[in-house]
C-alpha cells in the first residue's frame, strides 16, 4: 500500500489545487482553492473556456461579480469530482472589513445554492485576521461554514475555535519558510517549526474540547505531511500527492487525542486585545499573515486585469 493510501487511514486527504482534472487521479474527499490557484488554472488552455464563458455570461457586470461567478464555476466542477466539500475564498482585500466579508460569504453561498448545491458542501475561506474571525462567527451562526486561512499561530487558532469556525488551515510550509530564511537552516521531521505549530494547535483543541477541524496546509515536502498523520485533514498539492502515491514505505499515526488530553498546555485568552497583542509579539505570524494577504490581493488584481483584457 502506498503512503497516500496509508495516510487516508489516519487523515482526510484534501486536494490543494484549482486543477480539478488532476483531482480525479488521487480521489481526495474535499478540495481547496485560493486566488493564486485559480489564477494559475485559468492560464492553462484547458481552463480558459471557463473564464471566457463566465465573462460572456456576466457581460456588463462588475469585475467583482465576474470573479464571484468564476469562483463558483470552478467550485461546481470540483464538486462533480469530490464527494465532500470545496473551499471558496473571499476577496483578500476584505480581510480587515467584517461586514464586507459577511456580505461576500452570503453572496457566494447564495450563488452555490442557486446552482443547487447545499451549503453543507461549501466552506467559505476567510483570512484569520480579527475582523475575518468576527465575520466567521456571524456566518457560522447562519449555517455558513467557514475555513479560516492564513493561520500561523495558536492565538489565531484559539480565536477561530472560540468563534465557532468549522475549520482552520494552519500554513505549515510558510512557517517553515520563515524560519529557514531567518536561521539559514533546513529543519525536517518532527522538529520542523511548521509541524510543531500544528501539533500545538491539535493538542490545544483536543485538550479543551473544541469541535473546529484542523486542516494542515501549505506543505513543502512529504516529511511535513507524514509528521502530521492523524490530523483531522491535510490539504496537499498534486505534486506531493504524486510523491506519496509513488512511495511504499510504511507510515504511522503521529497525532492522538489521548496524548493531547494528558498534556499540560494551558488556556489562553481569546479577546480582541489579547489576540492583537499576541499576534504582534509573534514576528513570524505577523509577517506571514500580512505577506499572505498581499499575495492573494496581487493575484486577484492580476485576474481582474486578465478579465478586463478579454472583455
Amino acid at each position: 500500500m502506498n503512503q497516500l493510501e496509508q495516510l487516508k487511514q489516519f487523515t482526510t486527504v484534501v486536494a490543494d489545487t484549482g486543477d480539478f482534472q488532476s483531482m480525479q487521479v488521487y480521489a481526495p474527499r474535499d478540495a481547496t482553492t485560493n486566488p493564486s490557484l485559480i489564477l494559475k488554472a485559468v492560464q492553462k488552455p484547458e481552463y480558459l473556456p471557463l473564464l471566457q464563458s463566465t465573462i460572456a455570461e456576466q457581460k456588463g457586470q462588475t469585475l467583482d461579480t465576474v470573479i464571484d461567478h468564476l469562483l463558483i464555476k470552478f467550485g461546481l466542477e470540483i464538486l462533480k469530482i469530490v464527494p465532500g466539500r470545496v473551499s471558496t475564498e473571499t476577496d483578500a482585500r476584505l480581510s480587515f472589513d467584517t461586514q464586507a466579508t459577511i456580505a461576500k460569504g452570503r453572496a457566494l453561498i447564495a450563488l452555490y445554492e442557486a446552482a443547487g448545491i447545499p451549503r453543507e458542501r461549501i466552506l467559505i475561506k476567510i483570512a484569520s485576521t480579527w475582523e475575518g474571525i468576527q465575520a466567521a462567527k456571524v456566518l457560522e451562526q447562519e449555517g455558513i461554514r467557514c475555513n479560516m486561512t492564513l493561520l500561523f499561530c495558536l492565538p489565531q487558532a484559539v480565536a477561530c475555535a472560540e468563534a465557532g469556525a468549522q475549520l482552520i488551515s494552519p500554513f505549515v510550509g510558510r512557517i517553515y519558510d520563515w524560519f529557514k530564511k531567518q536561521t539559514g537552516q533546513e529543519i525536517f521531521g518532527a522538529d520542523d517549526p511548521g509541524v510543531l505549530s500544528v501539533k500545538k494547535i491539535y493538542t490545544y483543541y483536543r485538550k479543551f474540547g473544541y469541535d473546529t477541524e484542523i486542516m494542515g496546509a501549505s506543505f513543502r515536502n512529504t516529511s511535513q505531511i507524514l509528521e502530521l498523520a492523524g490530523c483531522d485533514l491535510l490539504t496537499i498539492s498534486p505534486d506531493l500527492l504524486q510523491k506519496l502515491s509513488d512511495t511504499q514505505t510504511a507510515i504511522t499515526c503521529k497525532l492522538n487525542k489521548e496524548a493531547a488530553l494528558a498534556s499540560d498546555i494551558t488556556r489562553i485568552a481569546a479577546d480582541e486585545k489579547s489576540f492583537r497583542f499576541s499576534l504582534n509579539e509573534d514576528a513570524m505570524a505577523t509577517e506571514k499573515l500580512s505577506e499572505g494577504i498581499r499575495a492573494f490581493c496581487a493575484d486577484t488584481r492580476k485576474l481582474e486585469d486578465m478579465i478586463t483584457s478579454m472583455r
